[in-house]
């Protein structure tokens, strides 16, 4: 994880990606993170138009770097497998928009609120925009898209009160988490607290998930799924 001149009990609870280690997690191009949260400008027709950030990360940035916090990461999942499910940007930052006012939190696609109220969300959203893009969106396709992304979206995922507060990252099995309560939002092996990335590291340089498990008194299913998360995350 970068460093950041940002105070670390200030930290406790929010989580700490700089874009490297969000487009890792996100399996997505490091690119799209910071145009989708740092905005971007495009040319046409030799004038210049801007874009806005989808909204503003939690944490300031450092020396001009976004760096996000735990719910910046799970609002931006949300919207890369938007995106992947084959929605078009301007109709995810509609229905975001919506959703602030509706949900009334800043980042409303990671609350108990959005996964029981998502779908109706979306529609009512679509249904406001006037723009000829939107009438155009095959509802139907798009309805189903969207509801399966909320529904593949918030198995792996846990909420306390509104909010996401823990996402389980390694197909949804509870060895792997991700809790920005714990080592920054560091993935961890949940019942030891050890990094993923550390427990894999020792197993390469080891040759023995056996011996990694008796160094780091941890269980051997901890570390061969460390192990796995950690290549699925290199091969993606």
């Amino acid at each position: 994880m970068s460093k950041s001149t940002t105070n670390a009990q200030e930290l406790l609870g929010i989580g700490l990606y700089a874009v490297p280690d969000a487009a890792r997690l996100l399996q997505m191009p490091a690119i799209n993170v910071r145009r989708w949260l740092g905005g971007y400008w495009y040319s046409r027709r030799g004038e210049r138009h801007d874009v806005p950030p989808l909204w503003l990360p939690e944490l300031p940035n450092f020396d001009d770097n976004i760096e996000l916090s735990f719910r910046d990461l799970i609002e931006l999942r949300f919207v890369n497998a938007f995106v992947k499910a084959g929605l078009g940007l301007k109709t995810i930052r509609h229905c975001l928009d919506f959703a602030r006012d509706v949900v009334d939190n800043d980042r409303p696609f990671s609350t108990s609120r959005f996964r029981t109220d998502g779908r109706t969300i979306f529609l009512e959203s679509i249904e406001r925009e006037a723009d000829s893009e939107a009438k155009l969106l095959d509802l139907k396709r798009h309805q189903y898209a969207f509801s399966k992304v909320l529904e593949r979206s918030f198995k792996d995922l846990d909420l306390e009160g509104n909010e996401v507060t823990r996402w389980r990252p390694y197909r949804g099995r509870d060895t792997v988490v991700i809790d920005p309560q714990r080592a920054f939002g560091q993935p961890i092996a949940a019942d030891f607290g050890v990094p993923t990335i550390a427990l894999a590291e020792a197993v390469e340089a080891e040759g023995s998930a056996e011996r990694v498990a008796a160094l780091y008194e941890v269980s051997i299913e901890a570390v061969r799924d460390a192990v796995k998360f950690e290549q699925e995350l290199r091969a993606a």
